[in-house]
């Protein structure tokens, strides 16, 4: 009788640490697709590789596309569906960009893991996961390996062929070499569209009792935010969710009557996921584009000054400026061309490492010339 009651509290004392770990873990590996059901907005590649499943028999994969559409969710759920918990970790091993890819890792770690013969599944493995007699190697962000590690790479998945499978992950196809882009089934992620991506988040959302305005269209501002990354969207209204709980614990005292009043909060509203996400308010916007119309050089600098001084970020003042000018009917063809072309020589100045507040001045003072 003992043993029975010390066994249910062991049971329920894991349940609470496996819930103190979820409530800890962030949402964007809490809610990350567990099964390929689960993958949003990639019927394709699901489809090709549900089929895959049934056979067992996987080729060599390039996944590539956009951040945050799914590519290495996709490869891990599909990995936890052929080898199940338990074999997971003996038959994959997955490197990211973050750990060292030259050429010595190729021939030394990857080459040892490939060449390795796979061991026996149990028979409890067997009838749950299909367990096919191969092991995967997974490659996340491959277009950051060196030409040299890749045409080592191409050697080894030959050789190896016969008990290893390598899944390679890029954001961009071109910077994989031709030879090892042969040798691997593509599989094209694009860019969730908003209903699938709307879905995921409404169900984020549920899960974690979120309040949302009831008058503004949040998530759907999340997701105009974010571009079609999943990732980003999650990461977004996690950090929207945290921030509007903090406000609850706010109290404003006032010095001269000693009176308090609580702060309300706990509700996310469109302006507090444009504060978490770094976007300008579209009247600062709108209130620069019309100076830089005037051609007041004053004022450009004197609202220049006031972005930099309220650390707003270059980046996204050169990318709001875009869309507001681009989508301005009152400007011509010439003109817009003008400006998209003044636009990207910043934008690549930005990204070179230029100085922001000399580059916003420089942009706004060549539009000027041209409006």
């Amino acid at each position: 009788m003992t043993s029975i009651l010390l066994g249910n509290k062991g049971g329920k004392h894991l349940d609470q640490y496996e819930q103190e770990r979820l409530d800890h873990t962030p949402w964007v590996e809490k809610y990350r697709p567990r099964k390929l059901d689960e993958v949003a907005s990639q019927d394709h590649a699901v489809k090709v590789l549900q089929k895959t499943i049934e056979s067992a028999n996987l080729p060599h994969m390039l996944f590539y596309g956009p951040p945050g559409t799914g590519k290495t969710s996709t490869i891990l759920a599909l990995s936890k569906q052929l080898y199940g918990p338990n074999l997971y970790k003996t038959r994959v091993l997955e490197l990211n960009a973050s750990d060292e890819r030259g050429i010595s890792i190729v021939r030394e770690k990857i080459k040892n893991f490939a060449r390795l013969t796979v061991s026996n599944p149990t028979a409890d493995d067997l009838e749950k996961y299909p367990c096919p007699p191969y092991k995967i190697i997974i490659l996340d962000e491959a277009d950051s390996m060196t030409n040299d590690a890749q045409s080592a790479l191409r050697r080894t998945m030959e050789t190896y062929s016969g008990v290893t499978r390598f899944c390679l992950i890029c954001n961009y196809i071109t910077r994989i070499i031709d030879p090892l882009a042969s040798r691997c089934s593509k599989f094209r992620f694009k860019s969730l569209n908003n209903d699938n991506a709307l879905n995921r988040l409404k169900y984020v959302a549920d899960q974690e009792h979120i309040q949302l305005n009831k008058d503004e269209d949040v998530l759907q501002e999340v997701l105009k935010i974010s571009n079609g990354d999943l990732r980003k969207a999650i990461t977004i209204l996690q950090s929207a969710t945290k921030l509007s709980n903090s406000l609850l614990e706010i109290v404003d005292v006032d010095m001269d009557s000693g009176e308090s009043e609580s702060v309300k909060g706990g509700e996310i509203t469109i302006g507090s996921i444009q504060e978490i996400a770094g976007v300008i308010p579209e009247e600062i916007i709108s209130k620069l584009s019309e100076i830089i119309k005037s051609k007041n050089t004053k004022l450009i600098i004197s609202q220049i000054n006031e972005l930099i001084l309220n650390g707003r970020s270059g980046q996204q003042v050169i990318d709001q400026l875009h869309d507001q000018f681009i989508l301005d009917d009152t400007l011509n063809a010439h003109e817009k061309n003008q400006i998209s072309k003044i636009l990207f020589e910043i934008d690549k100045r930005l990204n070179n490492g230029t100085d922001e507040h000399i580059q916003l001045l420089n942009v706004c003072l060549q539009i000027s010339k041209v409006v």
